[in-house]
């Protein structure tokens, strides 16, 4: 597939056509003489690479405002766990799917999820011809009957993933250090090593689970887990709310990632934001994530940086920290980094996904910097087009049957509601 995006602006001003084929940006010039199968209208619209959604749980959408405004143990053991335990392969499908629109609408073309039925999961991400990161939900309550079948299930898993190429890349899901024994966490440090698969991790988000860590092991989470050798440079944690100076340091030692989640936490109320100056200092390479829809309630990255920025400068008490243009190199960039997919920059050579935001919005007038539009300004609704792995998921905000998505989508949550 030979595409010729026309006439875009890029965000430092210029006015160029992007030829892309096969995936690859092949020629950024002021006037490409390329023959293309399809050409996208750039006018009035900045390119920019697409965004990436570090952490979440797609198919959470099913469960998208049935709980709010709840303490979270209650919201958990009395809502959302008890429906995930009706859920179907089918539903998760459907649930995925209607992820993968909102994200698509919304800017994202990758994501990394962690959440049950991965099969299910893949076939929605290969349908939609997204990217995702996948991994099944590891969690053995330190049972080791449990751990040897989520074993045995994570093997096959790995092995299937080639068919779900180039959409879909496996990763390892062990839960948390509250749900899984050691012998598991260091059978993922072992398949880790063996298979390059990324760990994907929650990782110190509420005070509940440093007091369990270190009432069970004496051992604060990170310092329990950098025990057991889990943490590397494939090692992604999500939240890290509750990280500690000496955490954080051990965190870069290991080359270890993190996953900002300012949304969610919010919501949740789990007392602490990412402690962005230690993560800073310490230069631990992080990401933002939207979190799953049930505790966010959106998956729209936009919104997401524009909190974490605005958390940031709230939490270190400095409005000059993470500014706009740093916001948003780490929602695409900075996260490409974190999950190995490149060089995510328009630039001949790159197989960076790109999208086009609209300018003649309102939000984008009078127009002084793009950046700050971009993080402080706009949302979701600017994106007009989608291109993933070289080919056009949205034009015009329509994606190729939004409607049929949406309405399975609501007859599965409806009747999920009422069991």
């Amino acid at each position: 597939m030979r595409l010729l995006i026309r006439g875009a602006s890029l965000i430092e001003g210029q006015t160029r056509d992007i030829f892309i084929e096969d995936g690859k940006i092949v020629e950024v010039s002021p006037s490409s003489a390329h023959a293309a199968d399809r050409v996208v209208s750039g006018k009035n619209k900045i390119a920019i690479p697409a965004f990436i959604n570090g952490h979440t749980h797609a198919a959470m959408t099913l469960l998208r405002g049935f709980a709010d405004d709840m303490p979270l143990k209650e919201w958990l053991e009395e809502k959302i766990w008890v429906r995930e335990s009706k859920l179907t392969g089918e539903d998760v499908y459907w649930g995925t799917k209607l992820a993968c629109l909102e994200m698509i609408k919304s800017g994202t073309t990758v994501f990394n999820d962690m959440y049950w039925f991965w099969e299910d999961s893949a076939r929605a991400v290969r349908d939609m011809r997204m990217r995702a990161i996948l991994s099944g939900v590891f969690i053995d309550m330190f049972d080791r009957a449990k751990a040897e079948e989520q074993i045995h299930r994570n093997v096959e898993l790995f092995r299937t993933a080639d068919q779900y190429k180039p959409y879909v890349t496996f990763a390892l899901g062990p839960h948390a250090v509250y749900t899984v024994s050691r012998e598991s966490l260091q059978w993922a440090r072992e398949f880790s090593e063996e298979t390059g698969a990324i760990i994907h991790m929650h990782l110190s988000e509420t005070e509940g689970e440093t007091a369990f860590s270190k009432e069970r092991y004496g051992l604060s989470p990170v310092e329990f887990l950098s025990e057991q050798g889990v943490l590397s440079e494939r090692f992604v944690g999500a939240h890290g709310c509750w990280l500690t100076d000496s955490d954080a340091q051990i965190l870069s030692n290991a080359g270890a990632n993190l996953v900002n989640t300012p949304v969610s936490n919010l919501k949740l109320s789990v007392g602490r934001t990412l402690p962005y100056r230690l993560v800073r200092e310490k230069g631990i390479p992080f990401c933002f994530g939207t979190d799953g829809c049930s505790s966010n309630n959106n998956l729209d990255m936009m919104e997401t940086m524009k909190f974490a920025s605005l958390l940031a400068k709230f939490d270190t008490g400095d409005p000059t920290f993470l500014p706009a243009p740093q916001a948003l190199d780490i929602a695409g960039r900075g996260a490409a980094g974190i999950f190995r997919l490149g060089d995510w920059r328009i630039r001949e050579g790159a197989t960076t996904d790109i999208i086009l935001l609209d300018t003649s919005r309102p939000e984008f007038v009078p127009g002084f910097d793009a950046h700050s539009d971009i993080v402080y300004a706009a949302n979701g609704y600017s994106v007009d087009t989608v291109i993933c792995l070289g080919e056009v998921l949205m034009e015009n905000r329509y994606v190729e049957g939004e409607e049929e998505i949406m309405e399975a989508a609501r007859k599965v949550a409806r009747r999920l509601s009422a069991r």
